[in-house]
């Protein structure tokens, strides 16, 4: 899953970052880890051997912080088999999805849209640009595969649940 070039924002690592993702629908229930950038520039992607886990992008805002926090995963991780988010196209308006942060607390989300777009028209702005409240983007690879590699991405946009009193 290979993400494009977006402006690295401050890196969040003195705030509380996530460390899990549960999303009931799709039966996800994952450990995260921190991403960064790859040497070319792009948002690097969970390794290989991290099928099972998700990525949160260190330069987007922790999950319930303003902004969108971006959350990547392998839907197939070559030879290994699925991928963590191999069924994130499957996800609807309405469901939910919750991320544990480091200090206990647990922001939850509902997910507004899902769509599936050719990694050549990758939406960079409406994925890392600048909104006013805390949204979560979820990206996997999708689409047709081209000599072994999904040529589209697909991206969940979440929003966040209103406080309960």
């Amino acid at each position: 899953a290979r993400a494009p070039r977006p402006t690295p924002r401050a890196d969040h690592a003195g705030r509380s970052v996530p460390v899990r993702l549960r999303i009931p629908a799709i039966g996800v229930d994952t450990p995260v880890i921190r991403l960064g950038l790859a040497a070319d520039g792009t948002v690097e992607v969970p390794p290989i051997t991290a099928d099972d886990r998700a990525g949160w992008y260190r330069y987007s805002p922790p999950p319930g912080s303003t902004g969108p926090s971006v959350i990547l995963g392998h839907v197939t991780v070559g030879d290994h088999g699925d991928g963590v988010f191999r069924h994130l196209g499957r996800l609807r308006r309405g469901d939910r999805i919750e991320a544990r942060l480091e200090n206990g607390t647990a922001p939850r989300f509902t997910v507004r849209s899902v769509r599936t777009v050719a990694k050549a028209d990758f939406p960079t702005e409406a994925v890392y640009g600048a909104v006013g409240r805390p949204e979560l983007r979820l990206i996997t690879c999708g689409g047709p595969r081209s000599g072994g590699e999904y040529r589209a991405n697909v991206i969940v946009f979440a929003a966040p649940d209103p406080p309960h009193p």
